[in-house]
């Protein structure tokens, strides 16, 4: 099952009202559960000798609403724990005000055991960070605001 699959199975269960559904096929197990609020908690089990993710760029969203609409929104490409710094004794990637440019190291996300780095697609400057270091992040969740300008 690949990611467009589980993609469109996430918004078809968030569509349906089905408060969770439990998919089994021979090498993968997926668990989506909808909370009260249309929060999506998904969990994906898959093989020990499942491909080993590689870094990835985050995708860019199209700009939040409100005040924060000159915005562009960075956004989680997969599901992890999010960490600001390479390792403990390191300094952040990215703090608010950063100068960024394509390319640039974000952050990490680290995902059955692998440290993916995220790296920007675009040029601007860090408005926010939108998440916790060391916090779990769902695929597609806003990490930080760049203003692109």
């Amino acid at each position: 099952m690949d990611l467009k699959e589980i993609q469109n199975l996430i918004k078809f269960v968030a569509k349906s009202g089905a408060s969770e559904v439990k998919l089994e096929m021979d090498d993968v197990k997926i668990t989506i559960k909808t909370g009260s609020e249309n929060e999506t908690t998904i969990v994906q089990q898959m093989p020990v000798a499942a491909a080993p993710m590689v870094p990835q760029a985050a995708p860019i969203a199209a700009p939040a609403a409100s005040d924060d609409s000159k915005y562009v929104t960075i956004k989680s490409p997969i599901i992890g724990t999010f960490y600001r710094k390479p390792s403990p004794d390191k300094p952040v990637f990215v703090e608010v005000g950063t100068d960024i440019k394509e390319g640039d190291v974000l952050c990490v996300i680290e995902a059955m055991k692998l440290f993916n780095e995220i790296e920007s697609e675009i040029s601007g400057k860090i408005v926010k960070v939108l998440v916790d270091d060391s916090s779990p992040v769902e695929f597609d969740q806003p990490l930080f605001l760049v203003d692109p300008s």
